[in-house]
């Protein structure tokens, strides 16, 4: 399915136009569908497309540098690979292929619970630091038996995504007709009970069994007190859940609105970001996911709070075009970019892109 890098791809853009030229219909609307009516898909980019930048000129650039840290993770530039379900879909390495192509620039990567190689494989044939993205719709016991695998596997934090205890509306999937191939199968929780309605005819078929095992506040402070990994909980927008997460013990706050894919009308993820940011400041690290695309995006969030960005869904399309060279080269894009933004606006550090790098925000 993937091949060399296309010549005309010089942006993350067209790694996406591409990716839409060669997928099936139905792969194409799961990786691209959004929830209902797509309006926080949309709002994502548009938000960003709002916020203007503070051009700055004469500044002195000669020791210039992206390099970061997050959580005790030594990053080159402020970007990490999200936790992307099913990468199989679109190459047959999967988040093999992304680790490789993370690996060649030094990116840590994000794994889901839904990857469609097993988490040790992974982490054995990886090159880049590793965190462990988990689900805990499964209970605690299963949960649990995943986080102690992740620990035993070598991984640097873990993260755990609580904005989606059930499947947001896609009805784009639906028209789609899209299930999962047979090849495609979440091999690390292959064998646990999820969740099954139990509703008969005239009930409620999502609050009847969909939600009994849905994680709550004390499945958290349970698992906090459980693993030493630093705990990241990734879904937040509203900055009273931000205060709680912190109370409980979380190391960092993942601010997303599962890149518009659960709740539709959600408020875009850097706007939700902008909020949360002035409740937390500065206690723990936020990351930013959802939307970005951009150099200038991730030198926006920076500027609004965050310490660094995820990306997703742009590494399925480059992974679908290209493989991990894809990835990789999408990767380096995105460095490139936000190293003329910094330069632009007189940004020689990660640190001192401050909300003065926003325009109007003296």
């Amino acid at each position: 399915m993937s091949g060399p890098v296309p010549p005309d791809v010089v942006c993350a853009a067209d790694y996406e136009r591409h990716a839409r030229e060669r997928l099936p219909a139905d792969i194409w609307a799961y990786i691209a569908g959004a929830g209902a009516d797509g309006l926080t898909l949309t709002r994502n980019r548009a938000a960003f497309d709002r916020i203007e930048l503070a051009g700055r000129v004469l500044a002195d650039m000669r020791q210039a540098s992206t390099a970061t840290t997050f959580l005790g993770i030594d990053l080159p530039f402020p970007l990490l690979i999200a936790p992307v379900a099913h990468q199989r879909l679109v190459h047959p390495d999967g988040e093999l292929a992304s680790a490789l192509g993370a690996a060649s620039c030094g990116a840590a990567m994000c794994v889901s619970t839904l990857a469609g190689t097993t988490l040790e494989d992974i982490a054995a044939r990886a090159a880049a630091p590793l965190i462990f993205q988990l689900y805990m719709q499964g209970g605690r016991e299963a949960a649990l038996s995943l986080v102690r695998r992740a620990e035993e596997a070598g991984y640097r934090a873990l993260m755990v995504t609580v904005d989606a205890p059930v499947n947001g509306v896609r009805n784009d999937e639906q028209r789609a007709g899209f299930r999962l191939p047979a090849h495609v199968r979440p091999v690390n929780i292959e064998g646990m009970a999820g969740p099954v309605s139990r509703a008969r005819p005239g009930e409620s078929p999502v609050f009847k069994g969909l939600l009994d095992a849905a994680p709550r506040w004390d499945d958290i402070e349970w698992l906090r007190g459980r693993t030493s990994l630093p705990l990241i909980l990734k879904g937040i927008v509203h900055p009273d859940d931000a205060e709680r997460a912190i109370g409980l013990g979380a190391d960092a706050v993942a601010v997303s609105n599962h890149g518009g894919r659960t709740l539709d009308t959600l408020p875009a993820s850097i706007d939700a970001l902008k909020a949360v940011a002035a409740r937390v400041e500065g206690r723990v690290p936020l990351l930013l996911d959802g939307g970005i695309r951009r150099g200038t995006d991730i030198l926006k969030a920076l500027a609004l709070g965050a310490r660094a960005c995820m990306i997703g869904q742009p590494v399925m399309h480059a992974l679908a075009v290209a493989g991990p060279v894809g990835v990789a080269h999408l990767l380096v894009i995105l460095r490139a970019e936000l190293e003329v933004a910094m330069a632009l606006t007189g940004r020689a550090s990660i640190d001192a892109i401050d909300p003065a790098t926003i325009w109007g925000s003296a």
